[in-house]
């Protein structure tokens, strides 16, 4: 039997996106181990962890706000995958790769948002929130 949140695709989507990182993050120079390697981790751990988080939520506003909060994680995250990239820390191929897979998540949570603004019911087995 699944969590409700395990069911959703952001969540799993976001957990991917997490795995990635955290490869990258291996090879990131010692210097940078207080900065973006803990920011990028806190991050991206905390996208997966909001939705999750949200999907305990009593009403739709709620889930809402917590999928408001996975999202602003998600933009530190492309914040700090640009700083890699302009420090070359990151090669071109797995920044586009990244990137394009946190533009893809982006959508579907704020797809999601406007779902749940909608005041529709958010708790259907398996339900995708699918971009308009």
């Amino acid at each position: 039997m699944a969590f409700k949140f395990e069911k959703l695709e952001v969540w799993q989507l976001a957990v991917d996106l997490a795995d990635e990182i955290y490869l990258l993050i291996e090879a990131l120079p010692d210097t940078e181990k207080f900065n973006l390697t803990s920011q990028i981790q806190r991050a991206v751990t905390s996208v997966s962890l909001n939705i999750a988080e949200g999907s305990t939520g009593q009403t739709d506003p709620e889930q809402s706000r917590f999928i408001g909060y996975a999202h602003r994680s998600l933009m530190e995250v492309v914040a700090c995958l640009i700083l890699m990239k302009k420090r070359a820390y990151i090669s071109t191929e797995l920044f586009e790769k990244l990137y394009q897979d946190s533009e893809k998540l982006s959508a579907k949570l704020l797809a999601m948002k406007k779902y749940l603004k909608k005041g529709l019911q958010s708790n259907e087995p398996g339900k995708s929130y699918e971009i308009e």
